[in-house]
């Protein structure tokens, strides 16, 4: 805090830059500081980009929490699809729960997997999804009509899958102690990345914004950038943490605008680095990183980070809790925590690519931070001023004239000229949030919102169904036709339900016995961790399910044995009245 005596007041000329980042200082929260005068500088030219003209200054990053998302089973991870109209949430049980995120509805249910969903990606055009799930195998979905297209089963558990950015036929997966894999979906083919060392096969990789280099890091913090399409090496550069000394890569994350991208490390550091240095400085460089964003005061690890829509600002979710911290690129300043429930263990972090709005998953539930919207009756008309109380009004003399004549009639030029040409009010502008620097039109293929049928309850009248006589008619048929029925579902006349291929994915020196980091610790059975999902092969038979409640006796919790339970299980099964069976029980 400075200090400046009351007498004698100065004058302080400051450009428009050094305005902005005065007004936006702590130190002006209690007002402006005494005995000074601010003389504002014309030089409109130092302003970066016109802000002044063009930006407010509202903030880009939510600020207060705003509603759950409920999929009733346990969400795991979740992502937004390119423009953000829909969050795709993978759960516990193996179900993908779709959101329509305007508003806030489930559009669609997948029964996917049988244990739960670890990693979602969106294809570009949105009309597909691919998923990976605990049990090693990737599927690729067609979200319009919920069918599996097709699977790939890997011999140890998946970390992350991602769609190539602008070619959907590729897939890039990252498999538990093995190198990165690329599936080419048309022809169910797949390369194993090279790596640096052989015996550190610990490697998470990404594509870049564009998918023209494929980025990857192993645990001794070493980076390697291959071509997509050859996956030969253009550079490479080794993270250090000042020393000499390395830390692991966790993951590798890419901005939606720019060329920047940010590397999580086990060191607790952020590390925010700018790809053309990269690809610059080749192989073996030594690039240092635009930004270094760390928690000092409690040494927090991340979980997760990602850039926002807009690439300015940083969220990075706490491994310890429930907490996001937001940093702004540029300064590399933290402008926000936001804390979630006390003792919750978060999972997951997605940011909006549009809007300002967070979605954290923690307890298996889904959490939305946005902005606090404050409504500003102003803004509906240029000339609408708000008043605080009552002040009297001083009519002109022509004010409520039809024509005042006394006005001289200038000459129309400029804005006024352009009145009486013809709007054209059919033709629609593509939307630049949503396309891309080397794009100029929109994908007119693209699968913005999903179709939702309306749920009607015992409809009294049915205006679009058929007539009474046809309704009759129909009836009297159906006796006739129901053995035709019968004969055609057993004869077979029907096509079955196309089952989705899958390929087996053979990789090298890839022990089998691993087990995913969801589930626990790998061991014989010492993990307190119960293992999720359905349990296997349970449809039909007499297993113990989490969903079958066991059956007792008495006071002891015995559990019914032979054919008490035989007895016991068939009372069950009729309906209860008025309390019999239940008396019959206790």
């Amino acid at each position: 805090m400075v200090y400046i005596s009351r007498p004698p007041p100065r004058v302080v000329t400051i450009s428009w830059p050094s305005l902005i980042a005065l007004c936006m200082s702590p130190q002006l929260s209690d007002g402006p500081l005494p005995g000074n005068s601010v003389h504002f500088s014309n030089s409109l030219s130092q302003c970066p980009s016109q802000l002044w003209v063009q930006e407010s200054f509202g903030q880009n990053y939510p600020e207060e929490a705003d509603g759950t998302l409920d999929c009733i089973s346990m969400a795991l991870t979740c992502t937004f699809n390119r423009w953000g109209t829909l969050l795709a949430v993978g759960c516990n049980d193996g179900r993908i729960v779709i959101w329509d995120f305007l508003t806030r509805g489930i559009a669609k249910i997948i029964s996917a997997h049988i244990h739960p969903v670890c990693s979602l990606c969106w294809s570009r055009d949105g009309h597909k999804l691919v998923s990976a799930s605990t049990d090693n195998i990737v599927s690729q979905w067609d979200v319009l009509s919920g069918d599996c297209d097709q699977r790939f089963r890997f011999p140890s558990p998946i970390l992350k899958v991602q769609y190539h950015p602008r070619d959907q036929n590729k897939v890039l997966v990252c498999p538990m102690k093995s190198a990165p894999v690329m599936l080419t979906l048309s022809d169910s083919k797949h390369v194993v990345l090279p790596v640096d060392d052989d015996s550190d096969l610990n490697v998470v990789a990404s594509f870049d914004r564009r998918g023209e280099y494929i980025y990857t890091g192993n645990a001794k913090g070493k980076i390697l950038v291959l071509k997509t399409d050859s996956q030969d090496l253009v550079a490479s550069f080794r993270v250090t943490t000042g020393t000499s000394n390395t830390t692991a890569i966790k993951s590798i994350e890419f901005a939606r605008k720019g060329s920047c991208f940010l590397i999580n490390t086990a060191d607790r550091i952020i590390r925010v680095y700018d790809g053309r240095e990269i690809l610059t400085c080749g192989r073996d460089g030594e690039p240092e990183p635009m930004q270094k964003l760390q928690d000092l005061v409690n040494r927090t690890p991340w979980k997760k980070c990602c850039f926002s829509g807009d690439g300015e600002y940083i969220v990075a979710g706490s491994a310890r809790q429930h907490a996001l911290y937001i940093w702004e690129k540029s300064i590399g300043n933290l402008v926000k925590i936001l804390h979630g429930t006390r003792g919750e263990l978060l999972l997951d972090v997605a940011w909006h690519p549009v809007r300002p709005i967070i979605a954290s998953i923690s307890s298996g539930v889904v959490s939305i931070w946005a902005q606090n919207q404050v409504e500003n009756w102003s803004a509906f008309a240029p000339d609408f001023k708000e008043l605080d109380e009552n002040v009297e009004y001083e009519e002109r003399e022509s004010e409520f004239d039809i024509e005042d004549e006394d006005k001289s009639e200038p000459e129309q030029t400029g804005a006024d000229a352009a009145e009486d040409e013809e709007v054209d009010v059919t033709s629609v502008d593509p939307i630049a949030a949503f396309c891309s620097s080397d794009e100029e039109l929109e994908d007119s293929k693209a699968l913005l919102y999903l179709p939702i049928a309306p749920e009607v309850e015992d409809p009294e009248e049915n205006p679009y169904g058929p007539p009474p006589d046809a309704v009759q008619t129909s009836l009297m048929d159906e006796g006739a036709g129901s053995e035709k029925k019968r004969q055609s579902s057993t004869d077979g006349s029907q096509p079955p339900k196309k089952k989705p291929k899958t390929t087996n994915i053979e990789l090298q020196g890839v022990p089998n016995d691993e087990v995913h980091p969801l589930l626990g610790v790998k061991g014989d059975g010492k993990s307190k961790k119960k293992q999720a999902g359905r349990p296997k092969g349970s449809k039909g038979k007499e297993k113990d399910s989490p969903f079958k409640p066991k059956l007792y006796k008495g006071d002891r919790g015995l559990p019914l044995e032979g054919s008490t339970k035989g007895k016991v299980q068939a009372e069950l099964s009729q309906p209860l009245t008025a309390g019999g069976a239940i008396s019959e029980l206790l």
